[in-house]
């Protein structure tokens, strides 16, 4: 499994078709490799092509209902789909550099202006005063999201990489970002 992985996160389809069919000759369990299959479209595509996991569930899912020996052509359609698109890992590492804070300031309050105020009560705390709703604004408006001491630790968790459509998302980002700095 390993070395499957690693050759699809390698993009070298011909090695992992090779791994795919030594693990199913060892008459393993495919789900094993299919629930790896999954983790691959998140963990090593991820925001390069984000459609990469629903393409593999429903990969997944026909596999299952076939059966082998049939799940094998679903699979190997999957390993080489997975080896053939773009790769990124940065919502992983985004997910572990969140978790990484979430360890070392675990007190950390949410925004007021980002807390539920819609039952009775929450506003007389303060919940939800002054947020400002994005879609009015145009779909994006400033304001801080994080909790206080993130902002002032100016941390930054997903860093999209120039790997498939994750250059539009970093474009799009980049673009907000001018926009706020401009009103500001």
């Amino acid at each position: 499994l390993s070395a499957l992985q690693k050759s699809i996160r390698g993009s070298d389809p011909d090695a992992a078709i090779h791994y795919l069919v030594r693990f199913l000759k060892a008459d393993s369990d495919f789900m094993t490799i299919a629930r790896r299959l999954l983790v691959i479209a998140s963990e090593d595509i991820g925001m390069a092509y984000p459609e990469a996991i629903s393409t593999v569930t429903s990969m997944v899912t026909a596999a299952k209902m076939t059966g082998l020996p049939e799940a094998e052509i679903i699979l190997s359609h999957a390993v080489i789909y997975l080896a053939c698109l773009p790769k990124s890992n940065a919502s992983y590492m985004a997910m572990h550099k969140a978790k990484e804070d979430l360890e070392k300031y675990s007190d950390l309050e949410v925004p007021f202006h980002l807390r539920n105020a819609s039952y009775e009560g929450a506003k007389d705390r303060g919940y939800g005063e002054g947020y400002k709703y994005p879609h009015s604004f145009g779909g994006y408006t400033k304001q801080d999201y994080l909790p206080e001491k993130l902002i002032e630790l100016n941390r930054k968790y997903y860093e999209p990489t120039d790997n498939g459509m994750e250059i539009k998302f970093k474009e799009f980002l980049k673009m907000i970002k001018e926009t706020y700095d401009k009103d500001n």
